[in-house]
């Protein structure tokens, strides 16, 4: 299974950013998919995830402003993010989890795409 993320870049803050990640190979089995962030010097950080039950979790700093969803292909997930944040400047990477039950933390996600930079200026 390979991901691949696209939509980062540069914004202003209160500005948005729609990022998207695609699962290509096989997503059989597949339970969930999910955005994690690494900031400068700081370690990765969950932000979201969205199961095959379609249950979602985000971390606290992010709800209200980010929202995650799936495609019309399954194997597609999307982070829209508002109202964006100096402190939101990371690099986001997707990631897909084969496993149960699924949380928040890294270990539970099995394959990782590469991650696209947000920055977000002040």
């Amino acid at each position: 299974v390979q991901l691949q993320a696209f939509g980062g870049g540069l914004v202003q803050a209160g500005g948005s950013l729609r990022l998207s990640c695609t699962a290509s190979g096989s997503t059989v089995g597949m339970h969930g998919m999910g955005w994690f962030r690494q900031a400068p010097g700081k370690e990765r950080e969950f932000v979201a995830v969205i199961r095959l039950t379609d249950m979602i979790d985000y971390t606290d700093s992010v709800d209200s402003r980010f929202i995650i969803s799936k495609g019309n292909a399954k194997n597609t997930v999307y982070l829209q993010m508002n109202s964006l944040k100096p402190e939101d400047t990371a690099v986001y990477s997707c990631a897909a989890s084969y496993q149960l039950p699924l949380g928040r933390q890294w270990n539970r996600f099995d394959y990782w795409g590469q991650g696209t930079l947000v920055t977000v200026s002040s």
